[in-house]
């Protein structure tokens, strides 16, 4: 792992001393499992605890970590006097009301996304965290590619001038494979909400938060158009942001989309004075590069290989170990999950 990475991403130590903090795992399926291992392979924090409903996927998890004891629930984790905080990687209409008693237990969180099904779950959650004074992360993984870090870097250093215009795109060839992400009520919605979500992280992020002037969206299902979000949910959508600062956003992100490859996924920054870039390539959900666009010409910035799939948990696990609590950056998850509802009209 790239030290510099975790130097760009992780917040300033709230404390000069380090401690072992001891990890729930609440879901090990493929996702838990992986960042159970990067944090394993990579921090000082300790993986204590491991928790989910399918056997097999406890088996599995604690070959990577044979030192963890395996409970039955979040409660069971709960009840753990040693246990510092929680990692949960369940299905979405679960995270927030998990993420909350956790806090209220006075467990730090770490949750995949969404952090919540719209923006009042997730401005619970954050208010839960905030009451707790305890460390708060989402996996929003795409930050922390070696490839975004330095599209960010080239955004925030004013280089580009004025950045105009964002267009952001993750088309994935495949659907989810799990029948609740098709049922609005236990996903929140459809790609935007599973995919798009980065997408709109990112673009905000690198701007560093405007406010939100305008959003208009245009959601599809099968072909035709979706009229009711709260009993359908959507396999392709196109929105529209308009930022304070008169910078436009273009978003367009889908499932199942025949795209000529399994994925095209990429969030672009066009400025007064050229763009910059961060795409895969070759259809890949895992190689990713950063481009310089002055006028005809590129010029690369970062390429593959990059190791970076665990890396959003191994930065907030390094956090917790160096004594952070809640820090205000947090409100950006409430921010994200405004603009996904007002992409649904809700």
């Amino acid at each position: 792992m790239s030290e510099s990475i975790l130097q760009e991403t992780a917040a300033p130590a709230a404390t000069s001393a380090t401690i072992t903090p001891k990890l729930g795992f609440l879901g090990v399926g493929w996702i838990g499992r992986n960042r159970l291992e990067a944090i394993a392979q990579h921090t000082a924090a300790e993986v204590a605890y491991v928790a989910d409903p399918v056997p097999q996927n406890t088996t599995d998890a604690l070959k990577s970590a044979p030192t963890a004891v395996a409970v039955e629930s979040l409660e069971d984790l709960l009840s753990q006097p040693d246990l510092d905080a929680v990692v949960i990687a369940t299905p979405s209409a679960l995270h927030a009301a998990q993420s909350i008693l956790a806090l209220e237990a006075g467990k730090a969180v770490f949750c995949q996304k969404p952090l919540g099904r719209n923006a009042a779950e997730a401005r619970a959650v954050v208010e839960a965290a905030r009451q707790a004074d305890k460390l708060l992360g989402v996996d929003l993984s795409y930050r922390h590619t070696a490839a975004m870090q330095r599209v960010y870097e080239v955004v925030q250093s004013g280089e580009l001038g004025q950045v105009y215009a964002v267009e952001l795109v993750f088309h994935n060839a495949y659907g989810p494979d799990k029948p609740w992400f098709y049922d609005p009520k236990l996903s929140g919605g459809g790609c935007v909400i599973d995919l798009g979500v980065h997408l709109v992280d990112l673009a905000l992020w690198a701007l560093s938060f405007p406010a939100v002037r305008q959003v208009q969206s245009r959601l599809f299902a099968k072909g035709q158009p979706l009229t009711d979000p709260n009993t359908h949910v959507e396999d392709y959508a196109s929105a529209s942001i308009e930022l304070a600062t008169g910078t436009h956003v273009q978003l367009s992100c889908s499932w199942n989309l025949p795209a000529g490859q399994e994925a095209i996924i990429s969030a672009t920054f066009y400025g007064t004075n050229g763009g910059v870039a961060f795409r895969n390539i070759n259809g890949s959900f895992y190689d990713f590069v950063a481009d310089r666009y002055y006028g005809t010409h590129t010029d690369r910035q970062v390429s593959p290989p990059d190791s970076w799939s665990g890396r959003a948990a191994v930065v907030w696990a390094e956090r917790l170990a160096q004594g952070a609590t809640f820090t205000e950056d947090a409100e950006e998850l409430v921010r994200v999950a405004e603009v996904l509802d007002r992409i649904y009209g809700r």
